[in-house]
């Protein structure tokens, strides 16, 4: 069962990684000058944390298969927040990488456009040659980085909707397959509330979140503001992040009940 959980720490810390890196993109693309460049090479990318968030799910499920009476509860809930500390340390992870994924981005998107295509460009940096010179962009996080961060000047609202949908989307699957447990009669229907949970999420990103840092993005571009405030933004948002998966391990249980509770309601 050990080995179990270590494996899906391994691959929600990559999920949470690879998550608190897209933050970065953007700031690749302004350098670059191509910013739809690397949105789209990103979501290669991103078939990796996809990959392993399909691997991930069903070993996590199966935690939850493994409970047979009320005694295996606290089993069960010390995985669980084990899990959630893994998504914290992926976040921690991707914000130590922000610098060099910045840097190193940026070359890929060069690469790419000499290449043409992407398994070309995979072709041509897959050379020992390239992977020792891009030993030379890998960049050590500063705290003069950190002592640059202030909230003035990043809408405060933007930042607590970015900590609430982290919370929602840490915490949702983990709540909901631990309320499964909890009243087991209503395992399906809670289950199936997983997605609808996911899902306000979600919305919240794509309709409060993201808009605002293209926004800004767009106002760097045509240098109506400055980098330093579009590099204030991804350091705040990433904190933002943080914040919200150290607030999944608080609400984990209470959510849990309350997803139990909705169910009950259910005609």
């Amino acid at each position: 069962m050990m080995e179990k959980l270590l494996i899906i720490c391994v691959f929600v810390g990559i999920i949470h990684m690879i998550e608190t890196l897209a933050y970065s993109v953007r700031l690749a693309g302004l350098k670059t000058r191509k910013l739809v460049v690397a949105l789209s090479l990103f979501n290669i990318i991103v078939i990796v944390s996809r990959t392993a968030n399909m691997v991930q799910a069903p070993l996590t499920g199966k935690l939850g298969d493994a409970v047979q009476s009320k005694e295996d509860l606290p089993v069960l809930l010390h995985q669980l927040q084990t899990i959630l500390l893994a998504a914290s340390i992926g976040t921690i992870a991707g914000a130590l990488l922000i610098p060099s994924f910045v840097s190193i981005f940026s070359r890929m998107i060069s690469h790419l456009e000499v290449a043409g295509s992407v398994p070309k460009m995979m072709k041509n940096i897959a050379s020992i040659h390239t992977l020792e010179k891009a030993k030379k962009h890998v960049k050590r996080p500063r705290w003069i980085m950190l002592s640059q961060l202030r909230i003035g000047g990043v809408p405060k609202r933007l930042l607590l909707l970015n900590l609430m949908a982290t919370t929602i989307y840490t915490v949702g699957v983990l709540s909901t397959l631990y309320a499964s447990t909890l009243e087991p009669t209503l395992s399906k229907s809670i289950l199936m509330s997983s997605g609808l949970i996911n899902g306000l999420a979600m919305i919240t990103l794509a309709v409060f979140v993201d808009p605002q840092v293209a926004i800004l993005t767009e106002k760097v571009m045509k240098g109506e503001s400055t980098k330093q405030s579009m590099n204030k933004m991804v350091g705040t948002l990433v904190i933002s992040r943080l914040c919200g998966t150290v607030c999944a391990q608080i609400l984990l249980v209470p959510a849990a009940l309350y997803i139990a509770w909705v169910c009950k309601l259910i005609p």
